[in-house]
């Protein structure tokens, strides 16, 4: 029973360690997009001789970019905090799967001190039953 606990544990930690790494990967993409945004804010312009409503549509343009790196940084300052969260029920389940896996190795222990007992009463009963045919 307590093998299976220990099982289910190693088993939650592992969902949890793949959960983690989608959560980062998602991080680094809104980064890699935050980025590109970023680099297209800053180097979008206009002709120099354009026309005063080109200037006027590039300033749109450009408050309709910085709008869109704040919610990517909502985003991903969300994703932030659940990588936080999930980092935190990691080493709760790893302080969970080493207390079980400690128990697992208390009871093979214990098993082979019984099948050492075992063999020791066998091997008595055995000289017994020899020296007593003697």
């Amino acid at each position: 029973m307590i093998t299976k606990i220990y099982n289910l544990k190693k088993n939650q930690t592992d969902q949890k360690i793949l959960q983690r790494a989608r959560v980062q990967n998602k991080i680094e993409e809104l980064s890699a997009e935050i980025l590109m945004t970023q680099t297209k804010l800053e180097t979008t312009s206009v002709d120099k001789f354009g026309a005063i409503s080109d200037f006027a549509i590039l300033q749109i343009h450009k408050n309709t970019m910085k709008a869109h790196i704040g919610k990517l940084n909502m985003v991903k300052n969300r994703l932030e905090q659940e990588v936080e969260k999930i980092d935190e029920e990691i080493k709760e389940l790893l302080k969970e799967t080493e207390q079980f896996k400690y128990l697992v190795e208390e009871e093979k222990k214990e098993a082979f001190k019984k099948l050492l007992k075992k063999e020791e009463e066998f091997t008595e009963e055995y000289v017994q039953s020899k020296y007593i045919a003697s």
